[in-house]
């Protein structure tokens, strides 16, 4: 619906107190009041029915201001104001925010029907739980604010500037969408009410005291949100800009160094000093690799138990590191990690592609578009490539013509990547909290576990009888092919992000609690577990010759143990947090970095051989094949071929 004016009476409505309406009151003769869901001020927001649409129940959401000024001339400029800003917001298109279906004022009052948003805002959160929230979904939320953060600041002709950013203006949907729903609208009828021009004590930077709003601003105000969240020291009871005399860590000693060096930038009282762009804060928040920042890093198709023999020499620059044979952009970020198979590299990408290149020489062969992002892996089986989607898909596609043989539906974004067994079956989780199993020939549904408490984003590992898999529920789930029941679960304290490696009855695997465990796999009674200094959502690989186990850690370390006993054999630090997964060959262990390089160590004596820059951060799992080696860069978009 178009936005429009109109000047019609109302139908039964009833105040309740000034500026409140009665639930079963009608607006317009169209809005039924259901039930009072929010105030503020001189704001009030209803939960309503929409009476034009009969047949359906189609609900919506009426605020309800009240007009304070009483200068005729104020009050008539008053009046233009909200007008010109009702259209701004109406001309928004994005995903984070409410859309704007009408409005109309009726005496002292003005209306704006909107979207309604099925969820509970972050203040509400944040003083239901007796503990900080959790600093992954911190992370998370922020990254969902910097994107549409970037979509007002760049709005024409001249940036929207949100101004009041904070938890209570800040909705988290029934699908754990980050949703802004308050753009101060209500404001151009107080003129005269202290703070009006400012935002919310506590959360506002200090140039816009001074009347001078502009998008860092916005900045400072998540950063205030996110201090709010994980120390659960409410800034309006604060003195205004004394973020610094509570630091983060001593309060909530959890939070790693980095996030708060983050965040510290972002409440810098110098508007230079901070993030120069909600894009710019949202790459320093990606370097987190936090699990539900990045998609799962994914092993190599079946796990990568059996080292490949590779004896080509090294090609290396006049920088002493190694030079592509090509490289692939795709139109966006990649998440996903390259599989080849029969010659042909596949790998899906942010730009919603699933890509077929030649791999020897990086040529485009086809591409298959979904409707979102595509973060999960593909697997190969037989004539199909079967990878998953954010638009809550999970697609088969033909290998030589790059057509869709079929596609299963979920109930939420699909980020862990498929795992193929012999038989034909396909095993799958889902954000929606299930674990799938369908047919590979014709995608359908064999089981679906669903006794999970979270999302699965950790790819399965499986045996001849059980498929094993991780969730950010803390645990770790053995269940049975054939059946779908589950036979034992191994608890951890935090979300499990890596993806499970099964190898001589043992399973391996990393958890967000920053420990590496060696499980048994029949039994899921722990043999060994060792400690990094933080998380781990690499995947681990092993070298069958030598008897090591490798794993990366966001301590920036890179670890070999015995594979039998957990003893650490040797480790190696590189320059930023690792999200990446080692893929091994016979000499060598590959792994990438947050800092951009793709590393290659001896596998024997974890000695740096050589490294590649690829110009942003590595996230995904190398691919080795015929003498070439095959990575990623997340930011760049690009994929590159090197010879080994």
């Amino acid at each position: 619906m178009s936005l429009h004016r109109t000047q019609q009476p109302s139908a039964q409505v009833e105040s309740k107190e000034q500026g409140s309406l009665a639930p079963g009151s009608v607006v317009q003769q169209r809005y039924q009041i259901l039930e009072l869901v929010g105030s503020g001020g001189f704001a009030f927001v209803y939960k309503a029915r929409d009476l034009r649409f009969e047949k359906a129940s189609r609900i919506c959401a009426v605020k309800e201001m009240y007009n304070t000024i009483t200068d005729p001339s104020l009050r008539k400029l008053a009046a233009r104001d909200f007008d010109r800003e009702a259209n701004v917001l109406a001309s928004l298109n994005h995903d984070a925010v409410p859309s704007i279906f009408d409005y109309f004022t009726e005496s002292d009052r003005i209306y704006l029907i909107m979207e309604f948003i099925d969820g509970q805002d972050l203040e509400r959160l944040i003083d239901s739980s007796p503990e900080p929230v959790a600093q992954n979904k911190v992370v998370d939320w922020a990254i969902q604010i910097c994107d549409v953060l970037s979509y007002l600041h760049s709005h024409k002709p001249e940036p929207y500037v949100f101004r009041d950013l904070k938890p209570s203006n800040i909705m988290l949907s029934q699908r754990s969408k980050i949703m802004l729903v308050d753009y101060g609208i209500a404001k151009v009828f107080q003129r005269n009410q202290r703070g009006t021009m400012i935002g919310t004590e506590g959360y506002s930077p200090p140039e816009q005291y001074r009347g001078a709003g502009e998008p860092r601003g916005d900045l400072y105000s998540l950063g205030a949100t996110m201090h709010h969240m994980l120390t659960k020291r409410d800034p309006r009871l604060e003195p205004p800009f004394s973020f610094h005399e509570r630091p983060i860590r001593d309060i909530n000693p959890d939070v790693p160094e980095i996030l708060t060096s983050i965040i510290d930038k972002l409440l810098e009282y110098d508007v230079e000093r901070r993030f120069g762009s909600a894009a710019e804060l949202k790459q320093a928040l990606l370097t987190l690799t936090t699990p539900t920042a990045l998609p799962a890093p994914t092993a190599l198709p079946g796990g990568p138990t059996v080292p490949i023999p590779l004896t080509s020499a090294v090609s290396y620059g006049q920088t002493g590191n190694v030079v592509p044979i090509w490289e692939f952009s795709c139109e966006d970020e990649i998440g996903s990690s390259p599989v080849v198979s029969d010659g042909v590299l596949y790998v899906g990408s942010f730009d919603h592609n699933l890509y077929a290149l030649d791999a020897k020489t990086g040529e485009f062969i086809w591409k298959y578009p979904t409707d979102d992002s595509i973060s999960s892996s593909p697997c190969v089986w037989e004539d199909l490539v079967l990878v998953g989607s954010e638009d809550h898909m999970m697609y088969a596609i033909q290998k030589g013509s790059g057509g869709i043989a079929w596609s299963a539906p979920t109930k939420d974004r699909i980020r862990a990547s498929p795992r193929c067994h012999p038989l034909g079956h396909v095993f799958f989780g889902s954000d929606d909290h299930c674990f799938y199993n369908l047919s590979v020939r014709n995608g359908r549904q064999v089981w679906a576990y669903s006794e999970t408490e979270g999302p699965i984003r950790s790819s399965a590992a499986l045996s001849d009888d059980l498929a094993y898999f991780g969730s950010d529920d803390t645990n770790v789930y053995a269940i049975s092919i054939q059946t779908g029941k589950r036979k034992w679960r191994f608890s951890t304290s935090r979300p499990v992000i890596s993806s499970p490696l099964f190898y001589e009855g043992l399973l391996f695997f990393g958890s967000l609690d920053s420990s590496f465990y060696a499980v048994d796999a029949v039994s899921g009674w722990a043999v060994w577990s060792r400690r990094t200094q933080s998380w781990i959502v690499s995947n681990p690989a092993v070298h069958e010759s030598l008897g090591f186990i490798y794993i990366g850690s966001g301590d920036r370390t890179v670890y070999a143990f015995e594979y039998s006993r957990g003893r650490q054999v040797w480790k190696f630090e590189t320059e930023g947090p690792i999200g990446s997964s080692p893929a091994v060959s016979e000499e060598a262990v590959y792994i990438g970095s947050s800092d951009g390089y793709l590393y290659s160590l001896d596998a024997r004596t974890g000695e740096l051989r050589w490294k590649f820059h690829a110009g942003s951060r590595i996230n995904c799992t190398p691919m080795i094949s015929n003498d070439m080696v095959f990575v990623a860069s997340m930011n760049n978009h690009k994929v590159f071929g090197l010879l080994l």
